[in-house]
């Protein structure tokens, strides 16, 4: 058995750039997001299954009150980040969460408005999908320093991928056997596991990685601060804003593609949308595996942010094009495709290294305002200018896709300048690393 785990040591050590006293860390957090995204993905198909139900306007709509709640969420989080212990604060979002979808698995057998429920449902799986990857990364980020996270938070997201492939599979196989409100509970107890996970990558943060300067003061003490300050440092930090922007516009194209992949698919029936879905989907968590564990570490430390950063935008200015020229299911699914798996396998890990340059407070108070109120505030513009560009101005699938190329060539500005200030900061840091590393010469 010794000799199993040394070869598979080898190989890890072998096929990644995970270090020795960096590999039960890197291995608990990529179980960590492994189990977090599987619960959400066994959510999900519950989810979108829904959206093909409703309009374009009915859609807009429930966004616009998801950014609300969501904003209402992120002001509350802050409050809590403010006064609960640090060491309580992770665990307790995961346990809050696990408790809302037994709650929801109870008042489905009390209510009998079916619409109502599905809605709330929608909403709240929505607001989940932003938190608890949010959460998770600012506790990666609080775990690992800088030159680590280059190398290894692409590594851990590979976790999320994997996890995005069991997770629907999950819901396929039992879904009619076990029935959503047990999928319900399912996903629930998964969203408990990752707590004794959390305790021991806060234990292994000042032992085997040697990382207490990342801490302001003991590993039990509450951040502190102004509960709102996320929202002050955020419109006022260059830095955080240019974030925000970049999100801002990701999520742009995010909700066209989404919006433009719903109108093609309406002429189907529900059990073919499935199907494309879950082809879609299988093929796209694949890439996003490949991407992200033989390819994002790599590129960062050999090409650095500024060319990492803007390369799936740039692609995605080519995919706008494509479908412009072409506004058929095929492209619009495969654009789907290139977005998703060069978000979550290479531009979503990069991305999230740019908040390993700000402090402490602003992890875990600005960066939720970024990753929620600023997503979901992104999602209601673009949501509502689709609505108007299709239902307004009567522009057609080609048109719009213009417009989207225009977005998307934004998005490669923003992404390149973010990566190349990232560059700045960080290559005085990596030199010295270097230089240590050849005994000072």
């Amino acid at each position: 058995m010794s000799n199993n785990n040394s070869r598979l040591v080898r190989w890890i050590q072998s096929t990644t750039t995970v270090k020795d006293n960096e590999l039960a860390a890197a291995s608990l957090s990529f179980a960590f997001v492994f189990i977090l995204m599987m619960a959400y993905y066994i959510l999900r198909p519950l989810r979108d299954a829904m959206a093909s139900d409703w309009t374009d306007a009915e859609v807009s709509f429930l966004w616009t009150l998801n950014f609300f709640i969501s904003t209402a969420l992120v002001a509350v989080f802050g409050l809590v980040v403010s006064r609960i212990e640090f060491n309580k604060l992770v665990p307790f979002v995961y346990a809050f969460f696990a408790a809302s979808f037994v709650l929801f698995y109870l008042t489905i057998s009390l209510l009998q408005d079916g619409v109502l429920i599905d809605k709330a449902f929608y909403l709240w799986v929505s607001v989940f999908a932003l938190f608890h990857v949010s959460v998770f990364w600012s506790f990666m980020a609080d775990t690992f320093n800088k030159e680590q996270a280059g190398r290894l938070f692409a590594i851990i997201a590979t976790g999320a991928s994997l996890g995005a492939i069991a997770g629907p599979l999950i819901s396929g196989l039992f879904a009619q056997d076990l029935g959503i409100r047990n999928l319900m509970l399912i996903a629930a107890g998964l969203l408990l596991v990752p707590i004794p996970i959390i305790w021991r990558l806060s234990k292994l943060k000042r032992t085997e990685l040697n990382n207490e300067e990342l801490q302001i003061g003991a590993a039990e003490a509450a951040i502190g601060g102004n509960p709102f300050g996320g929202f002050k440092e955020f419109f006022t930090n260059p830095y955080l804003l240019g974030i925000g922007v970049f999100i801002l516009l990701y999520t742009g194209i995010n909700s066209f593609v989404y919006l433009e992949q719903k109108n093609l698919l309406e002429v189907y029936d529900m059990e073919t949308r499935t199907s494309i879905y879950g082809y879609r989907d299988a093929i796209l968590n694949t890439l996003t595996y490949f991407l992200a564990f033989f390819v994002t570490g790599r590129l960062v430390s050999k090409l650095g942010m500024g060319v990492t950063l803007p390369l799936v935008p740039l692609l995605i200015v080519a995919g706008m094009l494509v479908l412009a020229i072409s506004p058929i299911l095929l492209v619009a699914v495969g654009l789907h495709v290139v977005l998703k798996a060069g978000n979550y396998g290479l531009t979503r890990p990069a991305r999230e290294m740019l908040f390993t340059l700000v402090d402490r407070e602003s992890r875990f108070k600005a960066k939720p305002v970024i990753d929620i109120v600023a997503y979901r505030g992104s999602d209601v513009i673009m949501a509502w200018f689709f609505t108007g560009l299709t239902q307004g101005l009567g522009l057609g699938l080609a048109a719009v896709a213009a417009v989207g190329a225009l977005i998307a060539a934004l998005w490669v500005l923003v992404g390149y300048f973010l990566g190349r200030y990232f560059d700045r900061h960080v290559e005085p840091e990596r030199r010295d690393s270097v230089l240590q590393a050849r005994g000072g010469t």
